[in-house]
């Protein structure tokens, strides 16, 4: 790599926390730096912090759009571009590479060269994608991968780049969560294992059709080396597996919430069972985990409660894990362990018989679908809504229908999802919240919702839909909705510095 890359031109295109760790790894190597990114904040933080080689390798820094930046690309002397993960397929930056010969890497493939050319090139990587369940399944992987006495961090889409752990060398595995937008710029990567857990349409925009998005997907399983791991009920994973190009004797590993066949993982009664990875498989299975162990993870931390797809992130992390060596008795520590990170399923508040729960993450119907589907018939009462990129809600409603008492609407536009409730579930009790700030959204939501509410239900925040329109992100929506939640729980009324919001029943 310091052979390649001393004295070379390399673009650098998006300079958040990933960007910055590529430019500062490539200036140790000798790189002469191209760096752009679309604020100029951005550019100005980096100035700040520049320091030593960093400073010295930079040969320019361009705050532009993505068709200036396209433009400078074609005239400057880089030979290859790293590029962030938010510069689109299909967009003007990565055709214009194509078209000028200029090689493109994500910082997953910088990373992985790295790798190879450290003093650990035999770390073994454990790549998971997949459109719902990734900062999960990766974040329980980490924790069983640690329970055998590993360090073994979750990095890369989860928010810590994979670059720094190569760099600072301290990993025995990595769990690392891969983005299609990661995998579709990532050329050499070969894991040890790999899974992706599912596919349903998302970010089309972005690649162009859901044809190139389950292409770049796929690409997770190439040149994979002992474990090819699919969903048995996603029949698109298994497609993937077939087709992948992978290290010969690898193998192909399914897992299922059903009885698990010779060479899968799956569920007998209670418990997780592995017919995969042990020596006398062909007969027998063993034991890795039960229900109780994933119990803290449910509504009202109840095991009867426990929504399928959890129970299907953990077979995928514990299939991984066993392919990477580690013993039964770790994935039962493991997922015992492990804490769910924020707003994804998370029980907030528990008051009068009524759990509150924060799925703020399920920013799609796939995985709204997901969470509902998994509470007791009528007993759900569903806050949904915010911007919907595009989706269609009709086969979401017509699913979890059974399922619920009632709904409450948030989000600008809400005729999309307005239109599905109407069709697909007549007679559901559905209250419209106006739009207001984002405080006053979520106190008047969280009221409609416990106006709703009967002793054993749950309200869940499982928008389906992303946050933008209404709120910063994910994580403000569900930390506002938090707070309400506790308060209206309580007995109290959440601080709104705004005019309170309007509930209209349907």
């Amino acid at each position: 790599m310091s052979n390649q890359l001393d004295g070379a031109h390399v673009a650098v295109v998006g300079l958040g926390r990933t960007g910055r760790a590529v430019a500062e790894a490539l200036a140790t190597l000798g790189a002469r730096l191209h760096l752009f990114d679309s604020q100029e904040a951005s550019i100005e933080a980096l100035d700040a912090s520049a320091h030593g080689i960093l400073a010295t390798s930079v040969v320019s820094a361009t705050v532009a759009g993505s068709e200036a930046t396209a433009a400078a690309l074609a005239d400057s002397p880089a030979r290859l571009l790293i590029v962030s993960p938010g510069v689109p397929a299909t967009g003007p930056v990565l055709r214009t590479a194509e078209a000028a010969g200029i090689e493109t890497w994500s910082e997953i493939e910088l990373a992985w060269r790295l790798q190879r050319d450290s003093s650990r090139p035999d770390v073994p990587w454990l790549a998971l994608t997949g459109t719902d369940g990734k900062t999960t399944t990766v974040s329980m992987l980490s924790a069983i991968l640690q329970a055998q006495g590993l360090t073994a961090p979750a990095v890369g889409n989860i928010g810590t780049p994979v670059i720094e752990a190569v760099l600072a060398g301290s990993a025995d595995a990595l769990a690392v969560e891969l983005s299609s937008f990661q995998l579709h710029t990532t050329r050499t990567l070969s894991p040890l294992a790999s899974v992706c857990l599912n596919l349903a349409p998302d970010h089309l925009d972005w690649h162009g059709g859901l044809e190139a998005y389950a292409a770049d997907k796929a690409r997770v399983y190439a040149r994979t080396r002992l474990a090819a791991v699919y969903n048995l009920a996603d029949s698109a994973t298994e497609d993937m597996v077939r087709q992948a190009d992978v290290v010969e004797g690898c193998r192909a590993v399914g897992f299922t919430l059903a009885t698990p066949g010779l060479g899968q993982v799956g569920m007998v009664e209670d418990l997780l069972v592995d017919r995969a990875f042990h020596a006398e498989r062909r007969s027998s299975g063993v034991e890795l985990a039960t229900t109780a162990d994933l119990a803290h993870l449910a509504p009202g931390g109840r095991a009867e409660n426990l929504p399928a797809h959890l129970l299907a992130d953990a077979l995928a992390a514990a299939a991984l894990a066993r392919a990477a060596g580690v013993d039964a008795e770790a994935v039962a520590s493991g997922l015992r362990h492990y804490s769910p990170g924020a707003h994804r399923i998370v029980t907030v508040a528990e008051a009068d018989g009524v759990t509150w729960v924060d799925d703020s993450k399920a920013t799609n119907p796939h995985s709204a679908e997901a969470a509902l589907t998994s509470l007791p018939q009528g007993t759900g009462v569903w806050i949904c809504g915010g911007d919907t990129k595009g989706a269609q809600f009709f086969d979401l409603v017509r699913t979890v229908r059974p399922h619920l008492r009632g709904a409450v609407v948030i989000g600008k536009d809400q005729s999309d999802i307005l239109a599905a409730l109407e069709q697909e579930a007549p007679g559901l009790p559905v209250t419209r919240i106006s739009h207001a700030a984002p405080e006053q959204v979520s106190a008047t939501a969280v009221e409609a919702a416990g106006t709703m509410a009967r002793n054993g239900d749950t309200v869940m925040l499982a928008p389906a839909c992303a946050s933008w329109d209404q709120f910063t992100s994910y994580a403000q929506r569900g930390d506002l909705f938090a707070a309400a939640a506790k308060a209206y729980a309580g007995g109290g009324t959440p601080e709104t510095t705004d005019a309170s919001g309007v509930q209209e029943k349907l």
